[in-house]
């Protein structure tokens, strides 16, 4: 399979991924018809960038997805052959959904671990 065919296979997967946990997904590109359009269009508020590959350079797909994103967070999406889907993204995109879930404790509360 080429690697455009198998980037068209991880699109779908991943769209799929997100229709089986319950969210609204759709590929990108073809809808959109231009280069910065997310591969899979999504309900979460983050761009996807989606890559189905033995050998991922992440800080390339992350940059990449940055320069596609505009304003949005960015999520990396990816996958090796016969393996879990994962996602990679920015600590700000990460914090921010921590904080929702979990939010910070006040300044000046410290947590204290060890013997």
């Amino acid at each position: 399979m080429n690697s455009r065919a198998k980037g068209c296979v991880g699109e779908r997967e991943w769209r799929d991924e997100c229709r089986k946990r319950g969210y609204e997904a759709r590929r990108g590109r073809q809808f959109a018809g231009h280069p910065d359009a997310p591969d899979v269009v999504c309900e979460l508020p983050f761009h996807f960038e989606v890559k189905r590959v033995q050998n991922l350079n992440v800080a390339k797909a992350v940059e990449q997805a940055i320069r596609d994103a505009g304003d949005k967070p960015v999520a990396v999406a990816h996958r090796k052959n016969n393996q879990p889907w994962l996602v990679t993204m920015t600590a700000d995109a990460w914090f921010g959904l921590i904080q929702k879930a979990h939010p910070p404790k006040p300044q000046g509360r410290r947590i204290v671990t060890g013997k």
